[in-house]
């Protein structure tokens, strides 16, 4: 993080412009020419002097105590991950040199995992590049595959777009998420490559994340409208697997109709064997030198052997 960065700053300033002084039990009078609180407001409520509140907007007071970021959260009305995010905005310690990129791996366990299960399933690291994936989810979204990032495809793929009936609040759950994932460690170039693509290609996402929304990504029901097999309404879980990384995973409930189209959508999706294993028991049948039991074709009975008499 730069010296000249002031993520509390921005962080608070951008929540007060979110809080209506409705909100806030404040009277309103006249014509008002700024968007939300007003500074002066959020002070008087929180319980702190005005000129001790522009310095924590400007950033020029970086070390608040949590009593008055907790005030602060009140007054801005925060949830539980939006406090935890504002408090860990207070506590991060500001870095000399930017670091370098870090490449995300899937440990070969987890990978393992993802592969076998018979459900939707795949990995995404913390700036939700998808590290890991299995057939089915590559069936229910053709967008997950390695290499993929899933803000990127949301916000700028229209068939990724057209997955989900209720798409604004898809995609504004993924920023809030993506913020909470990526915390303090806003230096990376990683991060920086990826906010900025999506600030000039997409005026959502733009919009989106100068709200400033945190929230902990965690399991909750969705619907896709799946183009073949339409309206699937899933429950998507998302289990931490260690190093940033998220082993995210769909699953209908049991005995539902969408339980009956994930079972057909998995049997398209599974590769036959079946004609393999004919022509390799037909090329085996043709060796020479070998009997049908050892050509691996059952369903002819070896020859019997054949029976010597007694030599006279």
């Amino acid at each position: 993080m730069s010296e000249r960065a002031n993520p509390l700053g921005d962080y608070v300033r951008a929540r007060r412009e979110l809080v209506t002084p409705e909100q806030a039990g404040i009277p309103v009078h006249g014509v008002r020419r700024v968007p939300g609180l007003r500074r002066e407001e959020v002070a008087m409520l929180a319980g702190i002097s005005a000129d001790y509140y522009l310095r924590l907007e400007q950033g020029r007071d970086r070390n608040p105590s949590v009593q008055v970021l907790e005030s602060l959260a009140r007054v801005l009305r925060l949830d539980e991950a939006a406090t935890a995010y504002l408090l860990s905005l207070a506590a991060a310690e500001p870095r000399r040199r930017r670091r370098r990129p870090r490449k995300e791996s899937v440990p070969p366990g987890v990978a393992k995992l993802v592969a076998t299960l018979a459900l939707p399933a795949y990995v995404e690291g913390r700036y939700l590049d998808v590290l890991a994936v299995n057939a089915l989810a590559t069936a229910l979204s053709p967008r997950l595959v390695p290499g993929a990032n899933r803000l990127r495809d949301t916000f700028l793929d229209p068939a990724e777009q057209a997955l989900y009936p209720d798409w604004e609040g898809a995609g504004a759950g993924m920023v809030a998420g993506f913020r909470a994932s990526v915390g303090t460690d806003t230096d990376d170039p990683r991060f920086i490559e990826l906010v900025g693509e999506l600030s000039l290609a997409s005026p959502r996402f733009s919009r989106l994340w100068a709200r400033h929304d945190v929230n902990a990504c965690e399991g909750a029901a969705k619907e896709i409208d799946h183009p073949q097999l339409g309206l699937l309404r899933l429950n998507r879980e998302r289990l931490g697997v260690g190093g940033g990384r998220t082993l995210v995973i769909y699953h209908p409930d049991p005995g539902s109709d969408d339980a009956e189209k994930l079972t057909l959508l998995a049997a398209v999706t599974q590769p036959s064997h079946d004609g393999d294993d004919s022509r390799r028991r037909a090329q085996d049948r043709d060796a020479p030198g070998k009997t049908p039991r050892e050509a691996g074709d059952l369903s002819r009975p070896a020859p019997s052997p054949a029976v010597t008499g007694p030599r006279r």
